[in-house]
């Protein structure tokens, strides 16, 4: 990895959250002077306590590294700065379709004031194409300076996986995108400070669509596996065994169907793609119908197993959007969950990892006198538990129906 570049020492990172608190501390374990800026003052206050309020135990042991305490602190307004990184949440408006930008543009507007001739702002939140030229561009410029000329511009989207988040950010690939060639080289010196993938220097909306593409690519394809589930289902056959013969084919890799999308990245990007070009996405499209439907299609199939039983008591296991997480965003758990209870089903809902809904104590525990177990998301510790107490969960439930997803 390469020493940090004195004219690019001081960072600023505006956002501390799943991506930006990442970033930060790899900048300063580099030997970058970070200041992470959040208008959460509680997590202003972790930071600089050098508390972790992400469950990501490799990065825990960052926070605690003397060189990284030394190089970050937090405060809830940016300052001037060599760089200034952008890792603000960019949601969906669940009513328009479209991405909320407000988010980024207010950090943008809050970095303005401390602009300088020479500086580099690196815009890391998945935005729809053009949005680093039709948005920030005009914000950027409104300070007298000029983009690609006295100041720079560079976006480079975020590789983070909860779960998994040091490796991710560190070994993976890093895409870097400007309309000039002077952006995309400083901001590839910063990166190059931690990065141990390669770093593919592109232009700013292809790096913009990248991000997107990749994303709907995983949604669209898990649309397939969970159409052809469906299909299986109606046929009453095993689809996980016709998915894993079809599999067999050497040119085949069709992925495990299950209750749905989740996370803040799936589910969200291929809406920005359809955003910009609507004409052009409709199997994009039409794979979000299919994956924001499946919630509901399993909802449905628990409720045709509980037909015969007068006021259930269901007990559901999983509420994160994947295995062996912590992070509940746009989970389809939850989604399962909420339909069932608007229906008036009486359900418990856990998920030992998620803070709040860990069990009573234990998973027999929680059974104990329902009708019905919902294996929702098999975190590794609930299956071994699972696994290992089998014959007594069956034993405690008043019905002993359990159902896997």
């Amino acid at each position: 990895m390469a020493s940090v570049n004195p004219q690019l020492q001081n960072i600023v990172v505006i956002g501390t959250g799943y991506v930006g608190l990442p970033a930060a501390l790899l900048l300063a374990r580099a030997g970058h002077n970070v200041v992470g800026v959040d208008i959460d003052e509680n997590i202003v206050q972790a930071i600089n306590d050098g508390i972790l309020h992400i469950q990501e135990d490799e990065l825990q042991a960052i926070m605690e590294e003397p060189a990284v305490r030394k190089n970050l602190k937090a405060q809830s307004t940016p300052c001037e700065a060599d760089a200034f990184l952008i890792a603000v949440p960019t949601p969906l408006d669940q009513r328009k379709k479209i991405a909320d930008l407000s988010m980024v543009i207010e950090a943008t507007k809050m970095l303005i004031p401390f602009l300088r001739e020479g500086n580099l702002v690196i815009l890391e939140s998945t935005v729809p194409p053009l949005t680093c030229r039709e948005i920030i561009t005009p914000l950027l410029e409104s300070s007298g300076l000029t983009i690609g000329q006295t100041v720079h511009l560079a976006h480079c989207p975020e590789r983070i996986l909860p779960g998994d988040m040091f490796y991710e950010i560190v070994n993976n690939d890093r895409i870097i995108g400007a309309v000039d060639q002077k952006s995309r080289e400083m901001a590839a010196e910063i990166y190059a400070t931690f990065v141990e993938g390669e770093l593919l220097l592109t232009d700013d909306v292809t790096a913009e669509l990248v991000k997107l593409m990749e994303n709907t690519y995983r949604d669209v394809n898990v649309a397939l596996a969970n159409e052809f589930a469906a299909v299986a289902h109606t046929l009453g056959i095993d689809a996980p065994e016709a998915i894993k013969l079809a599999n067999r084919h050497r040119r085949v890799n069709i992925l495990n169907p299950g209750i749905g999308v989740g996370g803040h990245c799936i589910p969200i990007d291929p809406w920005f793609i359809k955003e910009v070009d609507p004409d052009n996405s409709q199997l994009i499209f039409t794979a979000r119908m299919v994956n924001d439907d499946i919630p509901s299609k399993i909802a449905a199939r628990i409720r045709k197993t509980l037909c015969d039983i007068p006021s259930p008591h269901i007990v559901a296991i999983g509420a994160a959007y994947k295995v062996n997480a912590e992070d509940t965003r746009e989970s389809p758990a939850t989604e399962v969950v909420r339909l069932l209870r608007i229906d008036g089903y009486w359900v418990d809902h856990y998920d030992p990892l998620v803070e709040g809904m860990q069990f009573p104590s234990t998973l027999v525990e929680a059974c104990t006198d329902a009708d019905c177990l919902i294996l929702l998301v098999e975190h590794d510790l609930v299956m071994k538990e699972f696994g290992a107490g089998l014959a007594e969960i069956e034993e405690a439930m008043r019905h002993p129906m359990i159902l896997r997803f």
